[in-house]
């Protein structure tokens, strides 16, 4: 399994809330076309974007901005992040 979870911190909400966007902890060996398929097909969204970062605590994490007819928010509370 590529994604892993979603990522509720305070800069994953702001993140939501005003760019359209949240951050998922991804496997090390996905890439973006891969993140960006499996969301696609997993919650039947439109991905316009996927940026990726491993941070200090070497987990990548996937920030994905989503199309204009899919919010963010929508998504965060279907995963009961919100």
């Amino acid at each position: 399994m590529i994604i892993k979870a979603p990522l509720s911190s305070e800069k994953a909400i702001r993140l939501m809330e005003s760019e359209n966007k949240l951050v998922f902890i991804v496997d090390k060996k996905a890439t973006k076309n891969l993140i960006k398929t499996e969301l696609e097909s997993m919650f039947q969204v439109k991905v316009k974007n996927v940026n990726t970062l491993i941070g200090p605590d070497a987990k990548k994490r996937a920030y994905v901005t989503f199309s204009d007819e899919t919010p963010a928010i929508d998504l965060a509370t279907k995963l009961e992040l919100m």
